[in-house]
């Protein structure tokens, strides 16, 4: 259910059309440039990141495998069903009910411990592998993608920027609410 609300946030951001995340920037400029929808080309990312994982010797989990499909399954079935706002204010509250979903979605997701996503994986095994603080390794990586995605021609906006600066505290808050249900 994570992965889907997770996925369902991310069309949000698409079709609101004001910036994505830096990950689905990515694939948008991928998807633009290969004629493919941006779900399709979520899944690409998402298998060519866990190609990245051998020589890491990372090792996915059922949680991993559901991620790549249920993610790029929603974005895939969601966006053609959300409107696409013409009013530039109405955009933005959609973004941040994208962000607002993501941040949810990650929370139960993550509280499920059925393994890490693609990009956490190769997130905590480069980390592993170079010794640099998990921060540097995540910051370096989100970085990379949002710029090469926008190289390829992807969405960046006013959405990117509160993704960036909202979803870690959503993610927080859901945790906590998660962890207290658990007890």
């Amino acid at each position: 259910m994570g992965l889907w609300i997770f996925g369902t946030g991310d069309a949000f951001l698409i079709a609101a059309g004001v910036g994505n995340t830096p990950w689905t920037v990515l694939a948008e400029g991928i998807a633009i440039n290969i004629d493919w929808s941006v779900g399709q080309a979520t899944f690409l990312v998402s298998v060519l990141v866990l190609l990245l994982w051998i020589p890491l010797r990372e090792k996915p989990g059922i949680g991993t495998i559901l991620n790549v499909i249920l993610i790029a399954a929603a974005i895939e079935i969601m966006v053609p069903l959300l409107p696409t706002p013409v009013d530039f204010r109405l955009a933005l509250l959609q973004a941040f009910a994208g962000v607002l979903l993501i941040g949810i979605g990650s929370g139960l997701y993550l509280t499920a411990n059925l393994g890490p996503g693609p990009r956490d994986g190769w997130m905590t095994g480069l980390q592993q592998k170079t010794g640099w603080p998990i921060a540097r390794v995540r910051i370096s990586i989100e970085i990379t993608v949002l710029i090469l995605g926008m190289a390829l021609g992807g969405t960046f906006g006013w959405g990117t920027i509160m993704f960036a600066i909202g979803v870690g505290p959503v993610v927080a808050l859901c945790l906590g609410v998660a962890s207290n249900w658990s007890k």
